[in-house]
């Protein structure tokens, strides 16, 4: 069940949106188990994602990244 530091790390942002596995949770907890790198990476990673929520960040919605596509090929 060993995985690589690449494969920790995509997990790991995958956690972070809420769209990892159960599987590949507990892969990544037993990666980061040995690994100190991916451990600080995953560490830092969280504090990130706490520290979006906390700004309560807004995004746009797809229709409106749609518009805004199409005005700037339309400038374009």
């Amino acid at each position: 069940m060993k995985i690589s530091c690449e494969e920790a790390s995509h997990i790991c942002t995958k956690s972070q949106y809420k769209e990892a596995s159960f599987w590949e949770i507990l892969k990544l907890r037993l990666h980061i188990l040995y690994c100190k790198t991916c451990a600080h990476y995953s560490k830092r990673n969280g504090t990130l994602t706490s520290l979006c929520d906390k700004a309560g960040l807004n995004v746009l919605s797809k229709e409106d990244k749609e518009c805004m596509k199409k005005d700037l090929e339309k400038r374009l």
